[in-house]
């Protein structure tokens, strides 16, 4: 293979790179880079199908037909933690996502060609969903069109990686190199054999040391000849104090696993499973990755499900992130408390916040302030005449 043809191969759609050398290949295997990319893709996935997707119509909470799309079941085959898992996955692998509304039902779709205008809506076609093709044309208030980046950050990672990705190759064939047992064995191969002799040499070589180099064997007995020399030579023999261990691939893995998280803005520590600062951790989460995201999807649905009009009016789509952070009930107590004094919250509030059902009572729903606080512009101080 010639360099030419090499870099050729890396654009071809295939899992691995080849590079061809005299006396060995070097493969670049992408399963580290999927595995950090689907490891992100989850994280965020599952983050997203906490929340809670609220209709509100003139200010007033409303469980309409949106809301049991949106919360239950989008449409007749995917449930909505199996479609927003879909919808995240065509985000961070294509940076965008197609989402098709047909009789009352949300089909995201696997691919689609979109023509872009700057002066009247855009035009999607070539629409294939499943194994379906579309033939008409849908035009923007047809659909929801999600874009996660202005520039795919997948190519970045991807361009990354096949540079990394050989020297993490290196690594894996330096590691079996090292470790790989070695024997030199001394004798006069060059003087002439005749066929038994030869056939005696050959079983010596292929059936008494695969037995010795079987690791399944509990033992294997070698039997030399006075003729020859067998010297282990292998570098865990050695002094050198070199070894190649496995902890060095680990290492690489986990930059290639740092790399992905950077792009994706996913605290390391969360992938990995660190406790240290976790509460940190997932604050950060939250702001730079998933309420964006959030952001995101609510605005684009407000902008194709409601009219402006209907917007202004407070009749709108609203989605509650505050559930995918999960509080301790002792931690919560004294925050709770707090805004029901000072009638930030009602009992009905309360009881959605501990994933309780409300009441939906008149005194469930009223708001109350202690008569600790008095109206600012009314304030008396000092002794009184």
């Amino acid at each position: 293979m010639g360099i030419f043809d090499w870099f050729n191969s890396i654009f071809q759609g295939k899992d691995y790179v080849a590079l061809d050398a005299q006396f060995s290949e070097l493969v670049v295997k992408a399963h580290y880079k999927r595995l950090a990319i689907d490891t992100c893709t989850d994280l965020i996935a599952n983050a997203l199908t906490r929340c809670d997707f609220t209709t509100f119509e003139n200010g007033k909470e409303l469980r309409g037909e949106v809301h049991y799309q949106l919360n239950v079941a989008p449409n007749q085959n995917q449930n909505a933690t199996e479609f927003f898992h879909s919808l995240v996955t065509h985000l961070i692998n294509e940076n965008e996502c197609l989402v098709v509304q047909l009789d009352k039902q949300l089909l995201i779709a696997d691919s689609f060609d979109r023509q872009t205008y700057a002066v009247k809506p855009n035009l999607y076609k070539n629409v294939i969903i499943d194994d379906f093709k579309f033939d008409k044309y849908f035009y923007e208030e047809d659909v929801f069109y999600f874009k996660l980046n202005d520039r795919n950050i997948m190519k970045v990672i991807d361009s990354l990686y096949e540079d990394y990705g050989k020297l993490l190759a290196s690594g894996i064939s330096y590691y079996k190199r090292k470790n790989n047992k070695r024997y030199l064995i001394e004798g006069d191969f060059l003087k002439s054999l005749t066929d038994d002799t030869q056939k005696a040499v050959n079983a010596m070589f292929e059936n008494q040391l695969s037995d010795w180099f079987n690791p399944d064997k509990e033992g294997a007995a070698f039997q030399l000849s006075k003729e020859y020399k067998m010297e282990d030579m292998s570098d865990g023999q050695k002094s050198t104090g070199n070894v190649g261990t496995s902890r060095d691939i680990r290492e690489l893995v986990n930059d290639v696993v740092d790399f992905v998280a950077m792009g994706l803005h996913v605290p390391r520590g969360i992938i990995k499973g660190d406790v240290a600062d976790i509460e940190k951790q997932v604050d950060s989460f939250l702001m730079f990755c998933i309420l964006p995201l959030v952001k995101l999807i609510e605005a684009e649905f407000n902008r194709k499900m409601y009219k402006k009009e209907s917007y202004l009016k407070r009749t709108y789509l609203k989605i509650d992130a505050s559930r995918i952070k999960v509080v301790d009930l002792v931690q919560l107590a004294s925050a709770v408390d707090k805004l029901f004094a000072v009638g930030g919250l009602c009992i009905d509030d309360i009881l959605e916040l501990l994933g309780k059902e409300p009441l939906n009572t008149e005194w469930s729903r009223k708001r109350y302030v202690t008569k600790n606080y008095q109206d600012a512009e009314n304030l008396e101080g000092g002794e009184t005449e």
